[in-house]
């Protein structure tokens, strides 16, 4: 009877291992390519919409960028004084007035968080920039940048728009 019982014991926990290896790969966590961002369809259409505004940054079409924007946009341009912030009117005067100065983009971003509460999402990513200015004298300057910023996006019912953070 010992040997009975031994043998079932062994062959229910031969049969319960693959079953648990099993279960510990079900519970991984598959990532969007290149991104810390767990892949979704909902996740992957706000990085998808990001990529579309990243890429009209290096093309430098503020047009583009400006149709991205909800008309309920606004940005505090990442300070406390309120003397900078600005809603969508200002978007579309910034856009236009910055990308004339500028003459060449290089704009890559890390995503490393997305946050989505109903019709909201705070995509979060890593910066890494640089950019030519012509100035007065006619002397091209290259300025390079790294920072972090979250994108705030709103579902309007067909597509994503910016709330912030362009």
């Amino acid at each position: 009877m010992a040997t009975t019982s031994l043998r079932t014991v062994l062959l229910l926990a031969l049969l319960a291992l693959p079953a648990t290896g099993l279960g510990g790969c079900a519970a991984s966590v598959e990532y969007i390519p290149g991104t810390k961002v767990p892949r979704s369809s909902d996740n992957q259409q706000l990085i998808d919409r990001i990529e579309d505004y990243r890429m009209a940054v290096e093309r430098k079409d503020a047009a583009a960028l400006v149709l991205m924007a909800s008309k309920r946009y606004w940005d505090d341009a990442g300070t406390p004084s309120g003397t900078d912030d600005f809603g969508y009117q200002g978007l579309q005067q910034i856009l236009s007035g910055r990308f004339q100065k500028v003459k060449s983009v290089r704009y890559s971003m890390r995503y490393m968080g997305v946050e989505r509460h109903g019709d909201r999402a705070m995509v979060d990513v890593l910066v890494d920039a640089s950019f030519t200015l012509e100035d007065p004298r006619g002397d091209e300057n290259r300025h390079d940048m790294r920072d972090q910023n979250q994108f705030i996006l709103e579902w309007d019912g067909r597509r994503w728009l910016f709330l912030s953070g362009m």
